[in-house]
């Protein structure tokens, strides 16, 4: 029998089922990555950003299609990790834009939806390239329109058949997945299909079989990340591991969204926040377009929804008891903490936590001006801190912090304005979505693409500036800049004309690998010969988790004696994965 359209409740199983794949398939896409360095992480990141979305979609009791593109949009745009993550929130952010009207989905809507996904992705990418995932999206759609088309056309009889037409689209899509290599040099260069394409085939993939009547299961239980040892995030003041119930203030644990016939405007927004802080506090309040997302304790949860319902209708809708979960929680998250289930994410919130909770942030006036770095390592933590960084946000290559991370930890600190530096060109994107859609302050991201960029630029940075000329001064100060990393191999390739051994030495400097070799050492100073020491004046040595201290100092002592009119600062900075980060200025 044909499918003619999809109800709600099969939309709410097929991506469930999408979100299953690509969670399955998450290493296989990791390893996809065009160096051959151990964060591959394009998998990893797309499948933290759809499982985001699967969490708010999974508890809807009774789905409609509008309750369900709110899910959709509200879940992948705050959970969204990493460029190929920001992107497909994006892609599900448009397509959820044309289907939350509908009652049913027919494949002249499915077909719509489509192009309006890759109309809003493109929109979200400064320079889109051929053969990345915007390539594949496109030609999906493209395929979908051109098959609408040719039933127009030829005046088709009978019934629509959904799954053909999807068979067809996702057919297509895998042909063009498998040419991006010829549209991109890198790939082919490292024989591999663009990871993100491939990415977005198994979220296709997991849609038609859910719709074929073979939904996904996940291969780890449900609510868990497979393969990463990361669980869902629960949402930020759900309790507290370290206060007695004593210190509770307010009771009642109170989350819910609004939803309205119009876009709340920053007014209705403002005066709805001012009357939550007067009945409560620990408030966290989101504007998306039509919808308002609440978290606050109180005491009289009934007055917060008898007011928001002053302002549209309320779904999930949610109180705890606070006092009565307290000492249930305690056992569970030392537990947690002690057996490592939650991972890097599980650790990032609770050092928002625990930051929130000290006596000097607890009342800390409004500043100006504030700054948030993300970085790996305590060494790392403690340079940025005391170079001015008011907070450093757990993350990097290995575990790129979410757009809700990002927001979170803006909400953490004291300031109008907040100066983000990513340090990463793969947390770019996320930081500029978070600040999209931020309300209450202004994010300024400098898109600085490593922690020797965000310590160079500092020195640009002074709470006497305004904050426009603060944003030309670090950019300015980042630009004198060069950087580079000392890791190892996953596997054996060849690249910038290198012959590569999987666990052999490699440096990477101006977006190739610079170096090859067996130590750790040689390899870094001939990346820095590569990267431009022989005119440097100042040369910043960072060591990793894995390097001695007596190794660095054999380091830098053997660098000194060939660039003698260099000054060279080694620094431990702790960080996992690269034995070295260096810079040259």
């Amino acid at each position: 029998m044909a499918l003619v359209a999809v109800t709600a409740a099969e939309m709410r199983t097929a991506f469930l089922s999408a979100a299953n794949n690509i969670s399955n398939h998450k290493e296989y896409i990791n390893q996809l990555n065009v160096f051959p360095v151990p964060d591959g992480d394009t998998g990893t990141n797309m499948t933290l950003t759809i499982m985001t979305a699967a969490s708010e979609v999974r508890s809807l009791a009774q789905p409609t299609m509008e309750n369900l593109a709110r899910a959709i949009t509200s879940g992948s745009l705050r959970g969204a990790r990493g460029n190929s993550g920001v992107i497909l929130s994006q892609l599900l952010r448009g397509f959820s834009r044309e289907i939350k009207e509908k009652k049913e989905l027919d494949m002249e809507t499915l077909a719509m939806a489509f192009g309006r996904a890759v109309d809003t992705a493109y929109k979200a990418v400064m320079k889109p390239k051929e053969g990345t995932i915007l390539t594949v999206a496109r030609a999906i759609a493209e395929k979908a329109a051109e098959y609408m088309e040719g039933i127009q056309t030829s005046g088709e009889e009978g019934e629509p058949d959904i799954i053909r037409f999807l068979r067809e689209v996702v057919a297509y899509g895998d042909e063009v997945l498998q040419k991006t290599p010829d549209m991109l040099p890198v790939l082919a260069e490292a024989g591999v299909v663009d990871s993100g394409g491939q990415g977005l085939m198994e979220i296709f993939h997991g849609i038609l079989l859910a719709l074929e009547g073979n939904p996904v299961e996940a291969e780890e239980p449900i609510g868990k990340i497979a393969g990463t040892g990361v669980k869902e995030i629960r949402p930020f003041g759900s309790g507290s591991d370290d206060i007695s119930t004593a210190d509770i203030k307010f009771t009642y644990c109170t989350e819910f969204i609004v939803t309205g016939d119009h876009p709340f405007s920053d007014e209705e927004v403002n005066a709805f926040r001012e009357f939550l802080l007067s009945i409560g506090d620990s408030l966290v309040c989101v504007n998306d377009e039509e919808m308002i997302k609440i978290h606050v304790h109180s005491n009289h949860p009934g007055e917060a929804f008898e007011k928001a319902l002053t302002m549209g209708s309320l779904t999930n809708m949610k109180i705890d008891n606070m006092k009565e979960e307290h000492s249930e929680r305690v056992a569970m998250e030392q537990e947690r903490i002690r057996t490592g289930e939650f991972g890097d994410a599980f650790r990032i919130m609770k050092e928002i936590r625990e930051k929130s909770r000290t006596d000097e942030g607890k009342d800390a006036p409004m500043e100006e001006f504030g700054v948030i770095a993300v970085a790996q390592g305590s060494g790392m933590e403690t340079i940025l801190k005391g170079i001015g960084v008011d907070f450093v946000l757990s993350g990097g290559q290995t575990m790129n912090p979410s757009t809700e991370d990002i927001l979170a930890a803006a909400r953490e600190v004291p300031a109008k304005n907040i100066f983000v530096f990513p340090n990463n060109s793969n947390i770019i994107m996320a930081a500029q979505q978070a600040a999209s859609i931020s309300k209450e302050k202004k994010l300024w991201i400098i898109p600085s693409k490593s922690v020797p960029q965000c310590i160079s630029g500092m020195m640009g940075y002074s709470k006497l500036k305004t904050a426009k000329d603060n944003e030309k001064e670090i950019l300015r100060s980042m630009g004198t800049v060069t950087a580079g990393e000392v890791t190892y191999a996953v596997r054996d390739t060849e690249m910038n004309g290198k012959v590569i051994k999987k666990d052999d030495i490699i440096g990477i400097g101006n977006g190739a690998v610079q170096a090859v070799g067996q130590d750790r050492n040689i390899v870094t100073e001939e990346l820095l010969s590569a990267i431009g020491m022989d005119e440097a004046e100042i040369c910043g040595i960072y060591y990793g988790e894995d390097v001695p201290e007596d190794e660095a100092n054999q380091l830098v002592e053997k660098l000194s004696a060939r660039w003698p009119e260099v000054e060279f600062d080694l620094e431990f900075g702790g960080q996992p994965i690269y034995s070295y980060i260096v810079s040259v200025e």
